[in-house]
């Protein structure tokens, strides 16, 4: 129904058209620039730098919300803003519903910010928006379901099921990929800033894709970076730059990502916990690295089961992405290159294995 309103509102008569923005390019919606490369993608709306309008087309009601959710039956989760809900549509697809809470300690400005975000920006490796609620002190966001969890969740010691060392390259060049398009793909660039393996979501193939935007940021150059007196994001993940200068950059988000990769390597979280006291992921596996004693830090539960060769070049990635000094850091397309060349070596040696096997 969505499609036809579009349709008939903006005159489109080929009969081809299914609702993407960019694609036919004879109808690209008005405001947007768009690139055709192997993948079309929207480089800019209007000059995005973080303020948009929210599409009536995806607008649900309050009274659609609690019916979807079966009057918030099934709770699937709880972050900053609040509770987030299982939910079903009428056409029989499942979703995720993310509520505002009123106690929410990111409030209304971080929620629509997300909304805004995930209206406009599109990939394959990022959470898709689905629609929206905004009736008084009701809100909502509605999202596709991500049927596996989240990343923390399967590096657990808790799991039983073990990923195995071709899975968590995967995740980790899919988030790479997401990371890749905010930086590079999106005009202007657009900084995470929460990066972190739980908003790492998993859908039923194990494909993983950012999600929780709602501390993102726009910029109309590159270079630029985001001033704030207090930090965003969660510790363990934050760029140490941040407590010097007071700002976020592309940088500060590679930083994170370097987090992730090691937490997919040793399957530690990055704040270990302990009778002794906590420690930081980082300042654990440096001493190892620094020895070149890598068998040490991987994962245990992966029972030697991977390419040496391959958890050297992920250990070399993350290392690069964690220079205190950000200028140090590699970037996105640098590691996403050499990420896909250290899955490369796995699949080659022969050693990957299913989940739980």
């Amino acid at each position: 129904k969505a499609i036809n309103d579009t349709k008939a509102t903006y005159q489109v008569n080929k009969v081809s058209w299914q609702g993407d923005p960019c694609v036919p390019s004879n109808y690209m919606w008005d405001g947007l620039n768009c690139s055709y490369g192997k993948l079309s993608r929207i480089i800019s709306l209007n000059g995005y730098t973080g303020t948009l309008k929210l599409s009536k087309n995806r607008h649900f009601t309050s009274t659609e919300v609690a019916r979807i959710t079966d009057n918030f039956r099934t709770v699937i989760g709880e972050g900053g803003f609040g509770k987030v809900y299982f939910g079903r549509l009428d056409n029989g697809t499942q979703v995720a519903v993310k509520m505002l809470s009123r106690s929410s300690k990111q409030g209304y400005k971080e929620f629509h910010a997300e909304a805004q975000l995930l209206m406009v920006v599109h990939h394959r490796n990022l959470v898709s928006l689905i629609g929206y609620c905004e009736e008084f002190e009701n809100m909502a966001l509605i999202y596709e379901f991500m049927s596996n969890g989240n990343a923390r969740q399967h590096l657990s010691a808790h799991n039983p099921n073990v990923l195995s060392w071709s899975q968590r390259l995967q995740i980790a060049v899919d988030a790479a990929q997401g990371l890749e398009y905010l930086h590079n793909g999106c005009k202007p660039p657009i900084i995470h800033r929460d990066l972190k393996t739980p908003n790492i979501l998993l859908n039923e193939n194990m494909q993983a894709k950012i999600c929780d935007f709602g501390l993102s940021r726009a910029f109309v150059r590159e270079q630029d970076s985001y001033i704030s007196t207090c930090p965003a994001g969660t510790p363990g993940y934050l760029d140490p730059e941040f407590h010097i200068l007071g700002h976020s950059s592309q940088k500060s988000d590679i930083y994170s990502f370097g987090i992730v990769l090691f937490e997919l390597i040793t399957g530690h979280p990055a704040i270990i916990r302990s009778p002794e006291g906590n420690m930081h992921i980082l300042h654990w596996v440096t001493p190892f690295v620094e020895r070149g004693d890598i068998q040490s830090i991987v994962d245990p539960r992966l029972n030697d089961q991977f390419n040496i060769s391959s958890v050297q070049k992920a250990v070399e990635i993350a290392m690069a992405c964690v220079p205190t000094n950000a200028v140090e850091r590699a970037d996105m397309n640098r590691v996403l290159s050499e990420l896909k060349e250290s899955l490369t070596l796995e699949i080659s040696s022969g050693r990957s294995q299913r989940m739980g096997n």
